[in-house]
């Protein structure tokens, strides 16, 4: 599930921590330090992508309950009233809920979204309301309607949820600017299952490819032992910019994305170079991110024309 994209984001997260933090003070300690921080940032990356599965089946138990009151309801007032049980039973739910690997993570984390009972409570009324789920009614009962159903709900109601992002800031200093990216893998389960799954069938495994923790490690190695290198060469691109003043998080977002061109063969220039302009463009201003993509363009234009970028 972790993959490049989201390795990248952390990175940057971690490195500028460890020089905001001083601990690039502390030397090969210091080190040591960020490097198992990056790793335990990633791990919680994978807790996020469990943890928004949940928030799915938190949805449904709200559901469940909102129909067995206005059953008990229909039957204090003698009332013979169809109550649709089409989404409880949605099927694509009830394999989620009977996934051992997403239990094995609720029962170690039963009560995470304990606190968020009228937030879970909205977004199923909402989702109620919704012409999503008017359609929903209207479909074929399938399983495949089902899954359509729940990527539907969590398209236009988690996604870009104001209250979730709340509430996950609240719970991890780790899980808010990683949302958008696990959200795609939430997505890519959702359309990945199928009917006959086991309860036994594995989720998203945590790294998208076996070299990517890898990846990680190299990453954050080559970006602080060759920090001054990389310092130096903005530096000398950065002709009507005084270095004291560009800001630490464009300083580390360059830096990444040197070692990251200079340090790994198979990766090309332009790949690098577009990832960290993204991830600029996540914390910078528009002035900002240009001068970072005009500086990284300069420098490997440099470190091109003096054969020191070798790609595979």
């Amino acid at each position: 599930m972790v993959n490049r994209e989201l390795i990248r984001l952390k990175a940057v997260q971690i490195i500028y921590s460890y020089y905001a933090s001083g601990m690039n003070e502390q030397g090969k300690k210091g080190i040591e330090t960020s490097q198992k921080e990056l790793l335990f940032s990633l791990d919680k990356a994978y807790d996020l992508y469990h943890a928004m599965l949940q928030l799915l089946l938190e949805v449904r138990r709200v559901a469940v309950e909102d129909v067995e009151q206005r059953s008990l309801r229909n039957k204090q007032l003698s009332k013979n009233l169809i109550i649709d049980t089409r989404f409880v039973n949605n099927r694509l739910l009830h394999l989620l809920a009977e996934n051992e690997q997403l239990r094995d993570f609720t029962d170690k984390n039963n009560q995470l979204w304990a606190e968020d009972e009228e937030m879970i409570k909205n977004i199923y009324r909402a989702f109620c309301k919704s012409s999503d789920y008017e359609m929903y009614l209207k479909e074929e009962d399938s399983f495949q309607n089902d899954a359509d159903c729940i990527r539907r709900l969590y398209r236009s109601f988690i996604v870009d949820n104001d209250d979730i992002a709340a509430a996950l800031e609240d719970k991890s200093i780790f899980w808010n600017d990683d949302k958008h990216i696990v959200d795609t893998f939430v997505l890519k389960t959702i359309k990945q299952m199928r009917e006959d799954n086991a309860p036994d069938t594995p989720l998203l495994p945590q790294y998208e490819r076996t070299e990517d923790m890898e990846f990680a490690v190299q990453l954050h190695k080559y970006t602080i032992e060759n920090g001054e290198y990389y310092r130096t060469l903005i530096e000398e691109k950065s002709i009507n910019w005084d270095m004291h003043r560009i800001a630490l998080m464009d300083t580390v977002i360059m830096q990444t994305a040197l070692a990251e061109i200079t340090s790994f063969p198979t990766i090309p220039v332009a790949v690098s170079i577009n990832e960290y302009i993204n991830i600029s463009k996540m914390y910078s201003t528009n002035r900002n991110w240009s001068y970072v993509n005009a500086t990284l363009d300069n420098i490997t234009k440099q470190l091109e024309a003096e054969g020191k970028i070798e790609k595979v």
